[in-house]
């Protein structure tokens, strides 16, 4: 089909996925996925309405007839919910170009997605795999220690871990500083075995450093020190899952995992709802209390162990 021939529509999905690549810089992963859903999209409203439709008489009834479409190809909910997010973004963009006045996706609702509770390991679970951390399985035991330490140990996100400065940690007070998302930092404690484990890597980081003429205030470095020398997010996640898979927990451990574990645990132990939100950074209450649903069972037995109606 030549470019004349292409919808109006057509002609501005390629435009929005070529300001995606060079004004956003957007991966080449993120491209593809908006290509496949507004490329998706535009070809359905060519055959549906033709190619002469104008993109400010797309109505949010067409944008559901789509996803009708969708549902009955066989797709679920999180992939007609991914698809109506990238027509939404493109929406935006249009009105942002002056296209269309408003968006019509705004007026259509994202589907309903079950929420599935993340299967935590028990604390038995955690602490053979943390103790063994640095065993044959890890390819720095040290570092990859630590990495188990701080994650299962601080309940830090995979990129506030990764964020550590060699400055973030106070000795002196037994924290670390962290910075989480929308650039808040906070403090969290940092215990005794993350402290030793810490200690323990920091001669190999040192020498390491030293051996390649280099420097980083990165905490945790990548083994051949490969730009910054920083560890990156997506290294960790295969650290975590290798090391853990060898111990015996599930293929769907990743470092959010230990993050959950770490709520989880201090909850079942009876830690105060309010003090399990500061150290995981949450901004609500509600979104700690997902923790839980996780420990029903705990909490029907300090129930009945404490309530005088219960006994």
């Amino acid at each position: 089909m030549s470019e004349k021939q292409k919808s109006e529509a057509a002609r501005q999905v390629e435009a929005f996925l070529a300001m995606l690549a060079t004004e956003r810089n957007a991966s080449p992963h993120t491209v593809r996925a908006y290509a496949r859903e507004l490329r998706g999209f535009a070809d359905f409203l060519a055959k549906q309405y033709g190619t002469r439709l104008a993109i400010a008489r797309i109505e949010h009834q067409q944008i559901r007839a789509y996803l009708g479409e969708l549902y009955g190809r066989g797709l679920g909910k999180a992939s007609v919910a991914r698809a109506l997010a990238a027509i939404r973004s493109w929406f935006k963009w249009l009105a942002r170009q002056g296209v269309v006045e408003q968006s019509p996706a705004a007026l259509v609702s994202t589907p309903k997605l079950p929420k599935h509770l993340p299967r935590v390991p028990t604390i038995e679970e955690m602490n053979r795999v943390v103790e063994n951390a640095d065993d044959d399985t890890a390819a720095w035991p040290e570092r990859d220690r630590a990495i188990f330490e701080l994650l299962y140990g601080c309940g830090i996100r995979n990129a506030e871990l990764v964020g550590i400065d060699l400055g973030d940690i106070q000795w002196a007070n037994e924290a670390i500083l962290v910075r989480g998302k929308g650039k808040k930092q906070r403090l969290v404690p940092l215990g005794d075995a993350a402290a030793q484990a810490i200690r323990a890597y920091l001669p190999g980081r040192e020498a390491k450093l030293k051996a390649a003429g280099k420097s980083s205030p990165a905490l945790l470095l990548n083994a051949r020190l490969r730009g910054n020398g920083r560890l990156t997010t997506r290294s960790v996640g295969r650290i975590v899952k290798q090391i853990a898979l060898a111990h015996g927990l599930p293929a769907d451990v990743h470092p959010h995992t230990l993050r959950h574990a770490f709520g989880t645990h201090m909850l079942e132990e009876g830690a105060d709802l309010r003090a399990i939100q500061e150290l995981l950074g949450h901004a609500r209450l509600s979104t700690t209390q997902r923790y839980t649903q996780l420990t029903v069972g705990q909490v029907a037995a300090v129930y009945d162990r404490t309530h005088p109606r219960a006994k």
